[in-house]
C-alpha cells in the first residue's frame, strides 16, 4: 500500500490492509508499540502500557482473519483509551491517586463498541485530575507535553490522547468533551476530532457510585481524535453504537439528507466579544477560503447569544461542582487541582436553586435560537479558542488569569451546553504551533461537520506529517 511505516498509516488504510491480507494485525500493533516505546517517554502521553495484552489480542485477531469470520470495521487497528472511562481489568484513575485501585469489572459502552469492532487497545492515556483542566498534569502520572512545543499545553483534558495520536502511537484515540476536552487538544496538537451531539455516543462508567449532575450529563460527550478526518468518521460510526446503559442515547442515522446547495456557512471570529488573536483570525480566513473554494456559501455573521451561553455553562457547571462534587475533589485532589477548582468557582456565579433552574430553562431558549439560525446557516465556522494554545499550566496563575482564559474559550464550551456537534480540524502552523478551527452543525449532523472539515483538510494536508519530518 505504501512504503511508509505502518504507524504512519491512517486507520482506514490500516483496516483495509488487514482485511485484504496485505498486513497482519500483529504487524500493525507491533508498529504502534514500537513507536510508543520510541516516543512516549519524551511526552508522557500513555500512562498505562498495555503492549502485552495488545500483542495477544493481535494474535487472536489474525486467527479470526484466517477463520473467514466477518471482520469488524476496525479489525486490528491500534487505539488508546482515555484514563477516565471504564476498561475491564484496568483502573479508572481519572488522574487521581486515590482512585488508583478503582478497577473496572466491565467495559464502558464506548470501549465495548471499539473492541467489538476489532480495535486493539495498546494503552491508556493521561488526563488531568477529574478531567477538569485544559492542561494535562496530575500527581499520579505527571505532566503530558505537546509534541510540537513542550512550552505549550497539549490541551486537556484529552491531552494524552492527542499527544499519542499526533506522534503515531495509535491511529485513533478515545477522548471526552465536557468543555472542549476533545476539540482543544486536537487544536493544540494539530489533529481532527468531533464532539458529537448529545445522545450520539452512549456513555456510562460502571465503577461510578452515583450519577453525574443533570447539566453535566447534558454537556458531556465522548468521541475520537485522529490525524485524518476520514478516521474520525470511521471511529465515530463505531462509537455511536447503542447501549441500553445510557438512556440519553438516540438511534439517529449517521448520515442525514443533503441540504440544498450551496450549503451556507456562518463565519464568526469573535462571537462573545472578547477579541480574536491575529493568528486565530488568519486560521478562520484560511478555513473560510477552503470552504468557499469547495462550493460552500460563506458569510461573516455571528450566531446568537454566545456570550450568554458561555456564561451559563460556567455558572451551571461550577454550581453543580460546588454543590455535589467539591468536597470529594478537595479531599482527593492535589493542591494544584484545588487551586484550579477554587479559581474557576471564584470566576463564576454560584447559583441558588432559583437561579439554577432559570438558567437550565434558558438552555431551551438559546437552543431554539440556534436552531432557527441554523435553518439558514447549516454550519458555523468559529474559533476553537480566541488565542493560540496556552503556555503550560497557565491556569495556575490565579483567579484573574483563569477568568480571562474562560473568556478566551467561550465559543469552545458554549457548544457543550447546546449539545450540538462540532468538528475541529487544523489549518496549519503559526510560529511552529498548530492552529485550527471548529465547524459546528445542527444536532445529529456530524456528517455535515465532517464533510466541511475534510474540505479544510484537503487544503491543509495532514498536519502531523510535518511533525514527523521535524524529528
Amino acid at each position: 500500500m505504501t512504503s511508509k511505516p505502518i504507524w504512519q498509516w491512517s486507520a482506514v488504510d490500516t483496516a483495509a490492509a488487514i482485511r485484504t491480507g496485505e498486513i497482519t494485525a500483529q504487524a500493525a500493533v507491533e508498529s504502534a508499540i514500537d513507536r510508543m516505546r520510541e516516543c512516549n517517554e519524551a511526552v508522557n502521553a500513555v500512562n498505562v502500557d498495555l503492549s502485552a495484552d495488545a500483542q495477544r489480542a493481535a494474535r487472536r485477531a489474525d486467527g479470526v482473519q484466517n477463520s473467514g469470520v466477518a471482520l469488524g470495521p476496525l479489525h486490528g487497528v491500534p487505539i488508546t483509551i482515555k484514563d477516565n472511562v471504564d476498561q475491564a481489568g484496568q483502573a479508572t484513575t481519572n488522574g487521581v491517586p486515590a482512585f488508583a485501585e478503582v478497577i473496572a469489572g466491565e467495559d464502558s459502552p464506548v470501549v465495548a463498541s471499539l473492541r467489538k469492532a476489532g480495535a486493539i487497545i495498546i494503552g491508556r492515556t493521561n488526563t488531568p485530575e477529574f478531567s477538569l483542566r485544559w492542561f494535562t498534569d496530575n500527581p499520579l502520572h505527571g505532566l503530558t507535553k505537546n509534541p510540537w512545543n513542550e512550552t505549550i499545553t497539549p490541551g486537556g483534558s484529552s491531552g494524552g490522547a492527542a499527544a499519542a495520536v499526533s506522534l503515531g502511537m495509535c491511529a485513533i484515540a478515545h477522548g471526552t468533551d465536557l468543555g472542549g476536552s476533545l476539540r482543544y487538544p486536537a487544536y493544540a496538537c494539530g489533529l481532527a476530532t468531533i464532539k458529537p451531539s448529545l445522545g450520539r455516543v452512549p456513555s456510562f462508567n460502571p465503577t461510578t457510585s452515583e450519577e453525574r449532575p443533570p447539566v453535566t450529563q447534558l454537556m458531556s460527550g465522548q468521541g475520537p481524535i485522529a490525524r485524518e478526518v476520514r478516521d474520525v468518521r470511521l471511529a465515530l460510526s463505531v462509537m455511536a453504537q447503542g447501549d441500553s446503559r445510557d438512556p440519553w442515547w438516540v438511534p439517529a442515522p449517521l448520515d442525514g439528507p443533503r441540504p440544498t446547495a450551496p450549503i451556507k456557512v456562518a463565519v464568526t471570529k469573535d462571537p462573545a466579544g472578547f477579541g480574536c488573536h491575529g493568528a486565530v483570525s488568519v486560521a478562520i480566513d484560511q478555513a473560510a477560503d477552503s470552504l468557499s473554494n469547495a462550493g460552500y456559501a460563506v458569510e461573516a455573521v455571528d450566531p446568537p447569544h454566545v456570550g450568554e451561553i458561555a456564561e451559563a455553562w460556567r455558572d451551571l457547571l461550577w454550581t453543580e461542582t460546588k454543590m455535589l462534587m467539591e468536597d470529594a475533589m478537595r479531599e482527593h485532589g492535589s493542591n494544584d487541582i484545588n487551586q484550579v477548582i477554587g479559581d474557576n468557582i471564584a470566576a463564576s456565579t454560584i447559583l441558588d436553586m432559583q437561579g439554577y433552574l432559570r438558567l437550565l430553562a434558558d438552555r431551551t431558549r438559546w437552543l431554539r435560537a440556534w436552531n432557527t439560525f441554523m435553518e439558514d446557516y447549516a454550519l458555523v465556522l468559529a474559533p476553537v479558542s480566541q488565542v493560540p494554545p496556552f503556555l503550560q499550566l497557565e491556569d495556575l496563575k490565579g483567579t484573574e488569569r483563569v477568568k480571562q482564559m474562560l473568556d478566551e474559550q467561550s465559543m469552545l464550551y458554549a457548544i457543550n451546553l447546546l449539545g450540538l456537534p462540532s468538528a475541529a480540524v487544523p489549518t496549519g502552523l503559526s510560529g511552529g504551533v498548530p492552529m485550527g478551527v471548529q465547524i459546528i452543525g445542527q444536532r445529529f449532523r456530524e456528517d455535515l461537520c465532517l464533510d466541511a472539515a475534510e474540505a479544510v483538510e484537503r487544503t491543509t494536508g495532514i498536519l502531523a506529517e510535518q511533525l514527523w519530518s521535524k524529528a
